[in-house]
C-alpha cells in the first residue's frame, strides 16, 4: 500500500474517518473491555478532527492567499484587538509559546504590520502593538475570516451554536479537575 491509499479496516472495507472512528471502538473495547469508556475517546476524536479540518480551511481559504499563516493571523488578531501587549501576554491568548510569537513577530515587525518596542515596567519584556498598515489588513482580513467563520457556522441553528459554545467551553473551564498539561 502508498503512502497516499486510505488504511482498510481487517474486513477489507475501506475507512473514512466515521469508520475509523467505529473500528477504533471496537478494537479498543475488545483490548481494554469495560473500562475503555468508548464515547470519551469518540469526542474527543471528533473535537481533534473539526478543530483541524476548520483551521486548515480558514488558513487556505483566508490566510495563504494573503501570504500569512493561521499563526500570524492569531498574533496579529490579539494584536489588533487586545494590544498593545506584552509578548508572553500575546503568547497567553494566542495559545502558542513565547518562542513561537517571537518568531511570528520578527516578520510582521519587518513588514510593519507590527511594532516591537521595550516593555514598560521589564527592560527584557517585549511591548507589541499594532500598526496602521497592520490595523488595515486586520480589518481587511477580518471581512474574509468572518464571512469563512458564517459559512461553517450556519449548518448550525443560533441555539445550537450557543450550546456549543457552552459545551466547549465547559470541558475548557473544568480542566483544573485533572493534571491538563498545556498552555492556558
Amino acid at each position: 500500500m502508498t503512502s497516499g491509499e486510505a488504511q482498510s479496516d481487517p474486513a477489507g472495507a475501506r475507512l473514512d474517518f466515521w469508520s475509523f472512528v467505529e473500528l477504533a471502538n471496537r478494537r479498543l473495547g475488545a483490548e481494554f473491555g469495560p473500562e475503555h469508556r468508548q464515547l470519551a475517546t469518540e469526542v474527543l476524536l471528533t473535537l481533534n478532527r473539526a478543530s483541524n479540518i476548520v483551521t486548515y480551511d480558514l488558513e487556505s481559504a483566508v490566510h495563504r492567499p494573503r501570504g500569512r499563516s493561521w499563526s500570524a493571523f492569531r498574533l496579529l488578531f490579539v494584536t489588533w484587538l487586545a494590544g498593545p501587549l506584552e509578548a508572553k501576554h500575546a503568547a497567553e491568548l494566542t495559545g502558542m509559546s513565547r518562542a513561537a510569537v517571537s518568531n511570528l513577530a520578527k516578520p510582521l515587525v519587518t513588514e510593519r504590520l507590527l511594532d516591537r518596542a521595550q516593555g514598560e515596567h521589564d527592560g527584557r519584556s517585549v511591548l507589541f502593538s499594532i500598526t496602521e498598515a497592520g490595523r488595515a489588513e486586520m480589518v481587511e482580513v477580518f471581512r474574509a475570516q468572518n464571512a469563512r467563520e458564517v459559512e461553517w457556522c450556519d449548518v448550525l441553528t443560533e441555539a445550537e451554536q450557543r450550546i456549543l459554545v457552552m459545551l466547549l467551553n465547559k470541558l475548557i473551564t473544568n480542566r483544573d479537575q485533572f493534571d491538563v498539561r498545556g498552555r492556558n
